[in-house]
């Protein structure tokens, strides 16, 4: 509180004007200069003032008009409410509440922020800042770890490797051994077969002198060694006996590998929530050169669907309305007749194993059950469905094509539940034109579509973003790729067939070239599929074939 000697060294000045004063109103608790009192009072005039020498001043809380009653100041706080009130309001909108004088009520509350105050900065704080000091610490150590984790992965990756080559060594060692035996009894008939021949030329040599001697003698002492010559000494069947070498992927879960009966089997059984997607590592590799392991005639004109059903079963299509069954020894296992006006724009299979097919003139995509059609999906007007393939969760992809636009639709059932067709700046994803799209699903989720009208190879994630575009400019060809029918595999591969130029492209799952398969006579190669061996079955347009290529080891 301020002190005469004070006031006498200190002017005080009005707290409504900027001249000094010596007058004080003690209930509004404010300096009043002689010309401000009436303004004062006149501007507070509900409120009672006491207007006093700056010597009398008494100081206390200022309390605040009540908003209720404007002729009452706040007096009391309302424990129940914990609101400020006056006397009027302790009569009629606090009564029967607990109330407390309001300096009481201010003394406890700058206690409760002194005690808060006080921990804050004492306990709190410190607190605070030494688990900050534990975070970095764990942080820090963490970080070793996981250094500490990715040198052991790599150390055991080198394990792992030499492992995985002790097995394959292994398996080229039995391989060799069982080449040398069978080539050594194949050598041994052979010698045989060849002493046979030498003894019969002897024999035949000592019959034509016997003829042109004529002698009595030597001829009456002759012998027939028909008997012996006849007998040709018995081939064992050594190929039969050649072991074949069979892998099987179940992609994320097991690799199986035997020969003859040799046989490694890894598994991986996971606890973690990782995805196949996550848990995909690559266990085949590209052969130098592909092997054409069947040739398949089908007499199909124009061939140009294949969806591949079973262990060796394969639904082709082509210039017609019959889709037709055959399996690799080229029987033919099955017919069917679609309701088509001309021939089916594309087929594939269900994960059920049943048949679907694109009907470009009647804008439905039908399924076939028990040898009977039912419409799956019918299109919206103007949008004719083209391409098509299942997905691994059930949905069916369509391309769907309005005579200049592509668009890929995800239908579940027959929702859609998915259009692309536009990049993040509304550009069109697809080329326009006259051609379809071919489209096929990778492992991860990725979404490829052959667009042949942008001659490339167009490839997005679930989220329908453009993740890459394959135009073949790294391979030296005669002609820009002329890309159709397209398929993945068990590692992820995308392989498109190039119409033009007579061979495949082989791409891994971030469209970075691999090889170009052309050493295995593909004619105008279009219709694409692959079975469960990792085995494509390529055909050809114009001939009608069906090419069965081993192209991994």
């Amino acid at each position: 509180m301020a002190t005469p000697l004070s006031w006498a060294q200190e002017a005080i000045m009005c707290d409504l004007c900027d001249m000094s004063t010596e007058q004080f109103c003690n209930n509004c608790q404010v300096n009043l200069c002689a010309e401000c009192i009436n303004k004062h009072v006149k501007n507070q005039k509900t409120l009672t003032h006491d207007i006093v020498p700056l010597k009398n001043k008494k100081t206390h809380f200022k309390l605040p008009e009540c908003k209720f009653h404007s002729s009452q100041r706040y007096e009391a706080h309302c424990q129940q409410c914990d609101v400020p009130v006056c006397m009027k309001c302790v009569i009629d909108l606090h009564n029967g509440h607990t109330i407390r004088d309001i300096p009481n009520n201010f003394k406890e509350k700058i206690k409760e922020i002194q005690k808060e105050t006080r921990e804050i900065e004492s306990k709190m704080i410190p607190r605070f800042n030494k688990k900050i000091e534990e975070a970095v610490k764990d942080k820090t150590l963490a970080k070793e770890k996981y250094t500490d984790l990715e040198k052991e992965t790599e150390s055991q990756r080198k394990v792992w490797h030499q492992e995985v080559d002790r097995i394959f060594n292994k398996f080229s060692s039995l391989s060799k051994s069982l080449r040398d035996n069978h080539l050594a009894v194949q050598k041994s008939h052979q010698d045989k077969l060849e002493n046979s021949i030498s003894e019969m030329i002897q024999t035949l040599q000592r019959n034509k002198e016997l003829l042109e001697s004529l002698k009595v003698s030597e001829v009456s002492k002759y012998q027939s060694k028909m008997t012996e010559h006849s007998d040709i000494p018995e081939a064992i069947d050594v190929v039969l006996r050649i072991p074949s070498l069979k892998a099987c992927t179940v992609e994320g879960k097991e690799f199986r590998i035997e020969l003859g009966e040799y046989m490694v089997k890894l598994s991986q059984t996971s606890t973690s929530s990782l995805t196949d997607e996550d848990s995909h590592s690559s266990t085949k590799a590209l052969l130098n050169k592909a092997r054409v392991i069947a040739t398949i005639p089908t007499g199909v004109n124009l061939l140009n669907g294949l969806a591949f059903l079973g262990a060796d079963k394969v639904w082709i299509s082509g210039l017609g309305r019959t889709i037709r069954c055959f399996d690799k020894q080229g029987s033919l296992l099955d017919t069917f007749t679609t309701l088509c006006q001309i021939q089916p724009s594309d087929i594939s299979v269900t994960i059920q194993g049943d048949l679907i097919y694109s009907d470009y003139e009647n804008g439905t995509v039908n399924t076939v059950r028990d040898g009977k059609t039912e419409v799956l999906i019918t299109t919206p007007m103007d949008w004719k469905p083209a391409g098509l393939t299942c997905s691994r969760s059930g949905d069916v992809l369509v391309n769907l094509y309005n005579g200049d636009q592509n668009k890929i639709v995800r239908y579940q059932g027959k929702t859609i539940k998915q259009e692309i067709f536009k990049d993040d700046n509304e550009e069109e994803i697809y080329g326009s034109g006259n051609f379809m799209l071919f489209i096929a699903e990778n492992n991860n989720g990725d979404i490829c579509a052959s667009d042949r009208n942008a001659k490339a190879v167009v490839v997005v994630d679930k989220a329908g973003r453009v993740r890459f575009r394959y135009d073949g400019s790294l391979v030296k060809r005669k002609e820009p790729i002329d890309p159709n029918q397209l398929v993945t595999d068990s590692m992820s591969q995308i392989i498109i067939t190039d119409w033009t130029n007579d061979c495949l492209h082989i791409l891994n799952q971030d469209g970075h070239f691999l090889k170009c398969l052309d050493d295995c006579e593909l004619s105008r190669p279009l219709g694409l599929s692959v079975d469960i061996e990792g085995n494509l079955w390529v055909g050809l347009y114009e001939k009608g074939d069906v090419k069965v290529i081993q192209y991994m080891e």
